[in-house]
């Protein structure tokens, strides 16, 4: 053990001559295990070097496969695309779910339902004999639907959802709908412009109105009456039929716009746009 030190110990010179002159320029003094210990601090102090040389400037970025600031942008936006496919899939499912249960002849489903359920049946997993005989009473029940007679014995008739609306005037709305105090809305438009039926009916009530001006009440399909109140004109008459779209007045300061339904006053804005 003391042989094994004592060879670690020995001390070593190297020194740095002229070759000419052999004038001694440098010399080192040190012991095998001092240049033991060099060594490796060297290597160390090597390796720190680089490493902060290529963390802490511009050189990382030639490292190959690093992820510079442009890696990572790409990867968040590759993200947010996936994120957006998935919840495009996931309404598609709900979609076809929903539609071989109503093709079934069955009640569809809200989201959570579905979620909760677990399960998504398709068509493609019933028999060509059930799609075809699912589809011959699909195709029954939508024909006696579209001949079955409405009240007035004109035929079938749409419930007020599924009614296409005409736009009475262009102008802003500056007073919304409220059931009890104000069964309406109010329009402004520009004075004299036209006002046209907002679907095809008849004339029940055309002329002056204390507190409505000039006003024009129409009859319309599926027990729905529009009236239109405040205006400069009538253009026309009680019992006269008018299609959609038909001038039936002019604005006076503004228009004032009700829709009845079955006996109750609706939001205008829900089926027309202005």
């Amino acid at each position: 053990m003391g042989k094994e030190n004592s060879g670690l110990g020995k001390p070593y010179r190297l020194s740095l001559v002229e070759d000419e002159s052999h004038k001694r320029i440098r010399s080192w003094r040190f012991t095998r295990l001092g240049g033991i210990v060099g060594a490796v601090t060297a290597v160390v102090v090597s390796f720190l070097l680089l490493f902060a040389l290529i963390a802490l400037t511009p050189l990382k970025s030639w490292v190959p496969g690093y992820p510079d600031a442009h890696f990572k942008r790409d990867a968040i936006a590759n993200a947010i695309k996936i994120d957006s496919l998935e919840n495009e899939m996931f309404r598609w499912s709900l979609y076809a779910e929903n539609l071989s249960r109503v093709l079934a002849g069955e009640e569809g489903l809200g989201a959570d339902s579905l979620i909760a359920a677990g399960t998504r049946r398709y068509l493609s997993e019933l028999s060509e004999r059930e799609l075809a005989r699912r589809d011959s009473l699909l195709r029954i029940e939508v024909q006696n639907a579209q001949q079955a007679p409405s009240q007035d014995g004109s035929g079938r008739v749409l419930p007020i959802e599924g009614m296409h609306f005409f736009s009475p005037v262009k102008g802003t709305v500056t007073a919304g709908f409220d059931k009890v105090a104000h069964p309406s809305v109010e329009i402004s438009a520009p004075a004299n412009s036209v006002v046209c039926a907002v679907l095809d009916g008849t004339v029940v009530f055309s002329g002056w109105t204390d507190d409505g001006g000039y006003a024009i009440c129409i009859q319309h399909p599926g027990n729905i009456i529009s009236c239109y109140r405040h205006g400069q004109k009538v253009l026309k008459n009680t019992a006269d039929k008018v299609t959609a779209g038909t001038p039936v007045a002019l604005v006076g300061e503004n228009l004032l716009l009700e829709i009845w339904y079955n006996g109750e006053a609706v939001d205008p804005s829900k089926y027309c746009t202005f």
